[in-house]
């Protein structure tokens, strides 16, 4: 198959180096020249596990292309995928003008049947507006009754892509959903998908609407679930319970399951934050009031810095001349992705206090860097952030600061202070090791 997929961010070159693994013909657009250049090249844009590896194969194969030109991507495609950016607008909504500006493109170009694939996460009803978008630009080109007039469908099919395993879930879906009201795209859809589905995954077949109302509550579900346990997970310090015990008793429950029910200091990322807002706004413009969303965004806010009060009240509210080294920055293990991090929410106001950070990160330090700057201090590895560092705040999971050399952490810090968002470390372990240790709806120890 001929495939064509615009925009190679997370999902567009995951989507594109995945299919042509499968056999397909995929050219990637993107209107970056520098990145495309990249690319052909051989040099990945974007840190995800494996991606390197399928990437220099399908690239040396002649399966995976890339392009600054729509039209050259287009021409020889059956099926085009449009994987661009639909940021929040200020009100919450999904900016949709990447997706329908390139739908105008398509409608000025296309000469014969496409399939045009909304991958972006869309609000419902884009598909409809895709299909109005591009059946306008072509009746400027062609008479509603001229034989030459192309015809084509428009699919939605949405990505549940985890950053940091998005290659495996490409290739080993646990479902692929299908919003389509053709019986030959559902047919080219479902050719498409057979090499991933072997082991008998369904692809899911839907109408265009719910598959885009799938995939928000898809998310919004999840990011209610990761808010509840935070939730449980602050009362569990009020009332003096453990939440990883709370978390295994629930989670043990197959009706809840194991899944997202790790406390810490909130979601963050590309998906979440922006899917949560989007469905909520696009509820309130259905005149419903989604307020279970409302409260998953707002304590999720205020959980990004529930670690910044405990440091001050350790210090005497006072951070003035205090430094404080910090593990992790992306929002999650596995990425370089720092969009919406709780590490940045917690950077700002631990400066704003007037403490003085030095950050480690094995992939996102560039990123924060060409973000904020210097307003923070970077390590070359997690030890030396340590470095005469009066605490260390842990951010994110990584493996390599699950089982560290406490030993060294001791003897770098100014004193054995340790203030954990990830929950990474047991309390027994930390009370014998002589640290003073504060994390997620658990006791602190003390060891006073």
């Amino acid at each position: 198959m001929n495939i064509a997929v615009v925009g190679t961010g997370y999902v567009g070159l995951v989507t594109g180096t995945c299919l042509a693994e499968s056999g397909a013909n995929v050219i990637c657009v993107d209107i970056d020249e520098d990145k495309v250049a990249k690319m052909k090249s051989g040099i990945v844009p974007i840190y995800e596990p494996h991606l390197d590896v399928l990437f220099e194969r399908n690239i040396k194969a002649g399966r995976l292309h890339f392009t600054t030109d729509l039209k050259e991507a287009v021409e020889p495609a059956e099926l085009i995928f449009l994987a661009l950016p639909t940021p929040p607008g200020e009100d919450g909504s999904a900016d949709l003008s990447y997706v329908l500006q390139v739908a105008k493109d398509l409608g000025g170009m296309i000469e014969d049947y496409k399939v045009v694939i909304d991958k972006s996460t869309v609000p419902v009803g884009t598909a409809d507006k895709v299909q109005q978008t591009l059946a306008n630009k072509l009746d400027k080109r062609f008479d509603r009754n001229d034989q030459n007039r192309p015809e084509f469908d428009v699919v939605s099919n949405p990505e549940f892509l985890r950053e940091g395993f998005a290659v495996d879930d490409f290739m080993k879906p646990d479902r692929v959903v299908v919003g389509t009201s053709s019986d030959r795209a559902r047919k080219l859809m479902d050719e498409l998908y057979k090499p991933f589905v072997r082991q008998g995954n369904p692809v899911i077949f839907m109408d265009e609407k719910s598959a885009e109302l799938t995939k928000y509550a898809a998310n919004a579900f999840l990011a209610t679930k990761i808010t509840f346990m935070n939730e449980v997970a602050n009362v569990c310090e009020r009332v003096g319970a453990d939440v990883d015990k709370v978390r295994i008793g629930m989670g043990s429950d197959e009706r809840i399951g194991k899944r997202f029910l790790f406390p810490g200091i909130g979601y963050g990322g590309s998906c979440f934050p922006k899917d949560v807002q989007a469905l909520a706004k696009s509820s309130k413009e259905a005149d419903y009031d989604f307020r279970i969303l409302d409260a998953v965004m707002d304590i999720n806010q205020t959980q990004k810095t529930a670690l910044v009060p405990r440091i001050k009240k350790y210090f005497g509210d006072s951070l003035k001349g205090k430094k404080l080294a910090m593990w992790g920055l992306a929002f999650k293990p596995d990425t370089d992705d720092i969009r919406e991090a709780p590490s940045l929410y917690i950077i700002d106001e631990l400066t704003k206090a007037g403490a003085e950070v030095v950050a480690y990160d094995p992939e996102a330090m560039d990123n924060v860097r060409g973000q904020i700057g210097d307003k923070i201090h970077y390590a070359n590895d997690q030890y030396e952030a340590l470095n005469d560092a009066d605490a260390l705040v842990v951010c994110t999971e990584w493996q390599i600061f699950r089982s560290p050399d406490f030993t060294a952490i001791k003897n770098k810090l100014k004193e054995p202070v340790i203030f954990d968002g990830r929950n990474l470390y047991s309390l027994d372990s930390m009370e014998e090791k002589g640290f003073y240790y504060t994390s997620i709806g658990r006791q602190t120890v003390t060891n006073k």
